[in-house]
């Protein structure tokens, strides 16, 4: 990659932050998100990445957030470290005024990203187990401290960048689901007992040598970890759109990460959290097809009327477990 010069906001942040040592600082940006400018950054002490919060994300759809966003991403990443030390990069440095944050630079030779072996077909179960049974660690580590609560008081944002965007802006779109994506919105903002990451995405998880490492908590919040589950889940299903011919190893990845988070939890019965994410998984399927974000790879009107034709009628009679849900979902896709 040709290093090239860096954005101002990023050169006076890691300068005040006295980040920047004394030769000019060079670069490149990093592709793959639309909530930020993100940029892995040369210094005398090495590689670096920062991101800053975009007020307008990157999509279509007229979709603001508030830029103060990654301070609660920074206190995610310090929390989870302490949880589970290398499953978030480390924090250097962050400057509120200019929205900056700054942490090591993981570089792709030795943590590949996970969206990138899932889209090749290269499933490891070993990977979704430990992915699973990390998010697991970092709720039950928080939910046992309710302290950190006044810590996370971001709800405000989680609705703006998630539940609106997602759900909300879905139920617009279908009138006749709308009491019950209504009802997934309620239920997930009544139920805060655990700290959420918010997007635990397979494009944003890291497959390391030592397991899976987690970026871009910016919907960091206070909140019901039950999200967590079902939007990670929610990209395996989602995959068996993209990669048809991986499809069973992607429904055994979904198996694998589910029971291995589900054995872990011990802060609420097992089966209550499990119905909560059964119930958010039909509604965040038709969230990419019909929200503010669409999935990239699902591009054909066929594949999407799959995806509303699957949702419905789960959104309308809900089932109970995860296990149900990937078993119709199989069932569809072999219609």
């Amino acid at each position: 990659m040709n290093a090239q010069p860096i954005p101002v906001e990023f050169d006076q942040a890691l300068r005040e932050l006295g980040l920047a040592g004394s030769r000019p600082l060079t670069g490149w940006p990093l592709t793959g998100g639309v909530s930020s400018d993100i940029w892995c950054i040369q210094t005398d002490e090495g590689q670096v990445c920062a991101k800053r919060a975009l007020a307008k994300l990157r999509v279509a759809a007229d979709w603001h957030a508030p830029i103060e966003r990654n301070l609660y991403e920074a206190r995610w990443m310090q929390r989870a470290q302490i949880a589970a030390p290398g499953s978030a990069p480390r924090v250097l440095g962050q400057h509120l005024g200019l929205g900056v944050l700054v942490m090591e630079y993981l570089p792709p030779s030795n943590h590949p990203l996970w969206k990138s072996l899932l889209r090749d077909g290269q499933v490891d179960l070993s990977t979704a187990r430990a992915v699973g049974g990390l998010l697991a660690r970092i709720h039950a580590d928080s939910a046992a401290r309710p302290e950190l609560a006044a810590q996370f008081d971001s709800q405000q944002i989680f609705f703006d960048i998630r539940l609106e965007p997602y759900l909300l802006a879905t139920a617009l779109r279908h009138p006749g689901l709308a009491p019950s994506l209504q009802q997934l919105v309620a239920v997930t903002q009544a139920k805060a007992c655990a700290l959420v990451h918010g997007d635990v995405s397979p494009k944003n998880i890291l497959v390391g040598p030592q397991g899976p490492v987690l970026l871009d908590a910016e919907c960091a919040c206070w909140g019901d970890p039950a999200f967590d589950i079902a939007f990670c889940l929610n990209h395996l299903l989602l995959k068996c759109l993209w990669n048809t011919e991986a499809t069973p190893a992607y429904l055994a990845a979904f198996d694998a990460l589910a029971q291995a988070y589900l054995q872990a939890v011990a802060w609420e019965p097992p089966e209550a959290l499990q119905r909560r994410a059964a119930a958010l998984l039909p509604g965040l399927l038709l969230a990419r097809v019909d929200g503010k974000s669409p999935v990239e790879y699902i591009t054909r009107d066929d594949e999407r009327d799959l995806v509303r034709r699957f949702a419905a009628p789960l959104l309308r009679q809900r089932v109970d477990s995860l296990q149900a849900v990937a078993a119709a979902w199989r069932e569809e896709l072999e219609r």
